[in-house]
């Protein structure tokens, strides 16, 4: 038997992405006591290679709590992207169009920020915590339960708050009958390699290509980042570096340009999924980020969805233990409406730079693909439209 130890706090967060990390900073600003949970290492938190591109609205939330040091200092802020098909590259460019840019910083970069500025601040974080279980949560004292360096806890609490990803547990204890899952699996997945050369180019490229998608990101002045589009059930094993480079050479490649090789320091391959829960909301436990909804990546909007659910929640919050319950019940109608917009824009680029099918199927997709993106291209307001989604739609409350 563990030895035991009740805590009691506001609000108990499961999960310490940067979707925890970033709602434990903003309640710290208001006055409101939290703990946050989390079953993996602080290591493996950190390790994990994720989303690299913050839309301005995401910027200026971390600038609010004063969280951009390092962000302002090695940021690569990008006026806009690049769309490439037909053995040409066009310019999208966001500032000129609406005003707007966007800033590269690797989502590792963001979480390693919160966690120094939560150890400044000498946060209650739980890292390595085993059957980790929120209870009563159609109770006004919902608790979380966990072990931790052999001593069982019980942290009761007035909310709690399930950060902790679409695998996480505080989804799956809504009753079955109070949420409905939305999903949608894609016939392709994305290798992504890190590798030690200097970026071939200013700005993000995303390439359609008669075998697929491809397209070139950085994380630094020194480091590229780089996907190509796979099948799902392709193995890593199987793609040598020099296969992934002579592929992204292929894709990429236009004429009076050159895409630099360079070590690969990581690669792996990732499916792609839509998936949207009906609510984010039940009692008095509410869902933030990847527990509530999942994008495919090529709009960049992962990072960024759950960094408007957590300010949104986070205001609620503050706003509640002022005394105005209002915003909180609206919590989840709001994120959502935000976040089935985000699903249309992420799905729509998606579908407009990755190929399919087989036969004369895949040829008159590609065909349509292309009309699509020389339309984009060719309209103004098309652009607009494009440049606003991609640098960010407003978050609702903040």
């Amino acid at each position: 038997m563990y030895p035991t130890m009740d805590i009691r706090t506001t609000v108990a967060i499961v999960g310490a992405g940067p979707a925890g990390l970033l709602l434990g900073h903003l309640l710290a600003k208001s006055g409101i006591d939290f703990v946050i949970i989390e079953n993996r290492s602080r290591e493996y938190t950190l390790g994990r290679i994720r989303a690299g591109v913050l839309e301005q609205s995401s910027v200026a939330v971390l600038a609010s709590l004063g969280l951009d040091g390092r962000l302002s200092e090695h940021g690569l802020v990008h006026d806009g992207i690049y769309l490439q098909y037909a053995g040409q590259r066009h310019h999208v460019d966001f500032n000129a169009l609406i005003g707007r840019t966007v800033t590269v910083y690797g989502q590792q970069q963001v979480v390693n920020d919160l966690m120094l500025a939560h150890d400044a601040l000498g946060s209650a974080v739980y890292f390595e915590s085993a059957d980790v279980l929120p209870r009563d949560i159609d109770t006004p004292r919902p608790s979380v339960e966990f072990t931790h360096d052999g001593t069982s806890y019980s942290v009761e609490a007035d909310f709690v708050v399930g950060a902790d990803g679409f695998h996480g547990v505080s989804r799956t204890i809504i009753p079955a009958d109070s949420i409905t899952t939305y999903e949608r699996d894609y016939p392709f997945a994305w290798l992504g390699i890190l590798a030690n050369v200097a970026p071939s180019t200013d700005e993000l490229i995303y390439a359609l290509h008669p075998e697929g998608f491809a397209m070139h990101s950085m994380r630094s002045p020194q480091v590229s980042r780089l996907y190509l589009q796979v099948d799902p059930d392709e193995k890593i094993d199987d793609w040598s570096d020099q296969r992934i480079w002579d592929g992204l050479h292929r894709r990429l490649g236009i004429d009076g340009w050159t895409l630099h090789e360079g070590e690969i320091t990581e690669k792996s391959i990732t499916p792609m999924r839509s998936f949207v829960a009906s609510t984010l909301n039940y009692g008095t436990l509410y869902l933030v980020g990847d527990a509530g909804h999942i994008v495919p990546p090529t709009g960049a909007k992962g990072l960024n969805a759950a960094i408007s659910d957590v300010a949104m929640l986070g205001a609620a919050f503050t706003t509640y233990y002022a005394g105005d319950a209002g915003p909180l019940s609206t919590y989840s109608e709001r994120a959502l409406r935000r976040q089935w917009k985000t699903q249309y824009f992420s799905r729509w680029m998606t579908e407009m730079l990755h190929t399919s099918g087989a036969g004369t199927e895949a040829e008159f997709r590609y065909r349509g693909q292309v009309g699509q993106l020389e339309y984009v291209t060719g309209s103004h307001y098309a652009l607009q439209s494009l440049a606003e989604q991609y640098t960010g739609l407003p978050i609702e409350g903040i």
